[in-house]
């Protein structure tokens, strides 16, 4: 199911002015994961540990977008970074 609304938290905002060389793909990725959360190119999973409640998908090999589903078809997009975001 597409979903159709986004919250960007201020973080996530923050952290995605880090990553300017990468703004054209970040923006695809989101578009893709909006059509289908769970598409197979993002590798979407759950997070465990301080993090659960929270998923993840992929931008490219290094860079993650954690999200939280606020319902079936609401997002906020917490945070965008390296494997280091899990931490």
């Amino acid at each position: 199911m597409p979903i159709k609304e986004v919250y960007y938290s201020s973080g996530f905002k923050k952290s995605a002015k880090r990553y300017r060389e990468y703004q054209e793909l970040i923006k695809k990725r989101i578009r893709i994961f909006l059509q289908d959360p769970f598409n197979k190119s993002l590798k979407t999973h759950k997070l465990s540990g301080k993090l659960s409640g929270y998923w993840s998908f992929s931008v490219n090999y290094h860079l993650r977008i954690i999200f939280e589903f606020i319902d079936e078809t609401t997002v906020g997009l917490i945070d965008i970074g390296t494997h280091e975001i899990y931490k």
